[in-house]
């Protein structure tokens, strides 16, 4: 029997991956983190009895040999935030000859891993970075679209959350940047943008409706002018569902950037504590959307939009989804590809979206 290891196995991210690998029963998954109570908490409530807890420290000298004790064949790292973090689990797990895949969104983490590619080769094994909504599925849309297009000239894509907040880790990589300059491509060239700046307003399909969104910086910023050349813009935006969060988090960004704050994070805590105590007065809904405009075979102007709209609080799922696609691959050796690299050109939007079913999620495809 196939073993994945899940680090971070009882996080928000964490448990929903451990749920959905568990629920096939020829692998065995196993709930590991530095806290072994919460481990076992995870495995008593799922209750399958392919599932097993184990006490693991990323950060431990002796990880190397803790996942070939486990007879890890795939691990996948849920234990964010990525931003700041060196790549010590994925080398551990190209010694221990297992495959790694993890759920990061930090751009300089996702698009440096392809330093470890010789190793990961040289040890048969699949290393690979943002197998999350960011760049995975966005990429696989994007490649979707591509076909109708002779030329890309731009893609605008972005992601609305509900009111749920996310977990401490997750609002902390997000909120990191606030106020911060980044690089984004813009009418063919780098041009400074600032984190959760350039307000602007986005009109969702039902259930979603209208949102705020403001810059974000994510892999795709970097990736796509490589992958999709010769497009000439790639901006990424992300929003809450509350309002009154949006515009406080557009707010403390000028405070960042005008250097009356050194950073949000300190906040972080105090600001997740608000969301969760005003989250029952907002939305239930959020929401994905892919703009690509360029050229068709006729070289006529063009515009498709690809939606992703989720109900119920499903939202918080979809970033799983790529990882879980991803790790069951491995697990059934359907993967050939070997090396290290971000997540893309590695999975398709359906193979995605499959992982998703049985929740309130759906897709729409427009022409603008």
């Amino acid at each position: 029997m196939r073993s994945a290891v899940v680090l971070g196995g009882y996080g928000n991210f964490g448990r929903r991956v451990v749920a959905a690998l568990a629920a096939d029963r020829s692998c065995r998954v196993v709930v590991a983190g530095r806290d072994l109570q919460k481990a076992r908490a995870v495995v008593d409530e799922l209750g399958g009895p392919n599932l097993e807890a184990a006490a693991l420290d990323c950060h431990a000298t002796n990880l190397v040999s803790e996942l070939q004790r486990l007879g890890a064949s795939v691990v996948i790292h849920t234990a964010g935030p990525f931003q700041g973090q060196d790549y010590a689990v994925a080398q551990a797990c190209i010694d221990a000859r297992a495959h790694y895949v993890d759920l990061a969104d930090a751009r300089a983490y996702v698009c440096g891993i392809g330093a470890l590619d010789e190793p990961a080769r040289r040890n048969d094994v699949l290393v690979v970075s943002g197998a999350s909504s960011v760049p995975a599925l966005s990429s696989a849309v994007v490649d979707l679209l591509q076909p109708q297009f002779s030329t890309i000239e731009s893609i605008e894509h972005g992601i609305t959350s509900g009111a749920k907040p996310p977990g401490l880790a997750a609002m902390e990589g997000v909120l990191g940047y606030v106020g911060k300059p980044f690089a984004q491509w813009r009418d063919g060239a780098w041009r400074t943008a600032y984190g959760w700046q350039d307000l602007t307003r986005k009109r969702y399909p039902w259930p979603v409706g209208r949102r705020w969104l403001a810059n974000c910086d994510v892999p795709d910023l970097e990736l796509f002018p490589q992958r999709y050349a010769p497009v000439r813009t790639v901006v990424f935006r992300a929003g809450v569902g509350m309002t009154v969060g949006m515009l406080s988090t557009w707010a403390a960004s000028w405070f960042v950037r005008g250097g009356l704050m050194r950073s949000l994070l300190p906040w972080v805590p105090t600001l997740r504590k608000a969301a969760l105590a005003i989250e029952r007065f907002g939305s239930k809904s959020s929401g994905m959307h892919v703009t690509v405009h360029g050229l068709d075979a006729k070289a006529q102007p063009i515009a498709r939009t690809w939606w992703l709209l989720a109900g119920n609080d499903h939202g918080p799922h979809v970033p799983c989804l790529p990882s879980i696609a991803l790790a069951r691959k491995l697990l059934r050796d359907e993967v050939r590809a070997r090396g290290a690299m971000p997540c893309v050109g590695l999975l398709t939007v359906d193979e995605i979206l499959a992982v998703g079913r049985g929740l309130d999620l759906r897709t729409e495809a427009t022409a603008d």
